[in-house]
């Protein structure tokens, strides 16, 4: 029960990403053949949106619950970040969803995309077991 809070906010989540139509494949295409500003203008508030959170959080020095003070560590350039960047895009792509709104899919009844969920498990296990392998 004390998870609650968590499924309740999920669920909002959910409606959030069916009601807003980010979960829609034909959305998706419009975005990735770049005939329409829908997403990109979705996308780019969620930037804007992040980007003025941050600076709130640096400039009022916000701490966390119990009192620790909120840390935003450095992050350094690798390539490996370009290259699973062009994966997940890719993927994103040729699945039309990417990987936040499938619960959400599932949910609107669409079951094709389990299989689109269960690949995605894959290549987090995949990853996961070749992680010390690859560049970092």
């Amino acid at each position: 029960m004390r998870n609650i809070k968590f499924l309740i906010a999920g669920v909002v989540f959910g409606i959030i990403l069916v009601k807003s139509q980010v979960i829609s494949w034909f959305r998706i295409q419009e975005m990735f053949r770049v005939q329409a500003f829908h997403m990109y203008g979705i996308i780019g508030s969620a930037i804007a949106v992040g980007m003025v959170s941050v600076l709130l959080l640096k400039r009022f020095k916000a701490k966390t619950i119990s009192g620790e003070p909120v840390e935003i560590p450095k992050k350094q350039f690798t390539w490996g970040n370009v290259w699973g960047g062009l994966i997940f895009g890719l993927g994103w792509a040729i699945t039309g969803a990417c990987p936040g709104p499938l619960y959400a899919l599932l949910g609107s009844g669409f079951g094709v995309i389990g299989m689109t969920l269960l690949s995605a498990i894959l290549g987090t296990w995949v990853y996961g077991a070749l992680k010390d392998k690859l560049p970092h």
